[in-house]
């Protein structure tokens, strides 16, 4: 399947592609999603460690700016500013993470909200870790688009029976 968009990729089913259409690689996985083989429970449990502790030490990472906040004595109008902005962002970028895992995000949407991500990291640090316990990552979605072009293909092959010119000249 195709990454910038929902159409099979060019060389599925082509000729040329006699298994019909290929898998999509995910991000740590490649294509081991979809047998679940050749490491893939050891991958999904380095990503949901490595998921939580990248959110654990961003998270100390946010306590040392806040300490700072207070060594500077900005204020406590400003420091709940700070608080709000990212507990606000974080949740964000969680939802919109944990939504680009079960259908594909619109591009536009997706390089309008990249500051709210990129302050949110936190929540879509979460997001990777709880759905790694689960499954890879967007497995759900990839599965789905895997399947459906797979029987696509199945359907296109299995009507092709012979030779057409043969049957015309009968």
């Amino acid at each position: 399947m195709s990454a910038e968009n929902d159409t099979p990729d060019s060389t599925a089913g082509s000729p040329g592609a006699p298994g019909g259409p290929r898998p999509e690689p995910l991000r740590f996985f490649g294509t081991t999603w979809v047998d679940h083989g050749n490491g893939y429970t050891a991958r999904r449990v380095g990503v949901a460690v490595g998921s939580l502790a990248a959110a654990a030490a961003s998270c100390l990472v946010l306590r040392v700016a806040y300490q700072g906040l207070q060594i500077a004595a900005v204020g406590g109008f400003v420091t709940l500013l700070l608080i709000v902005m990212f507990a606000v962002c974080s949740a964000l970028a969680f939802g919109h993470t944990w939504e680009g895992f079960t259908r594909r995000p619109d591009p536009d949407r997706q390089a309008s909200l990249r500051g709210l991500l990129a302050v949110g990291f936190v929540g879509s640090l979460l997001a990777y870790f709880f759905r790694s316990l689960t499954e890879a990552p967007g497995e759900k979605l990839h599965r789905e688009e895997y399947e459906t072009a797979h029987a696509q293909h199945e359907k296109r092959t299995s009507r092709r029976s012979g030779n057409p010119r043969k049957r015309r000249g009968a």
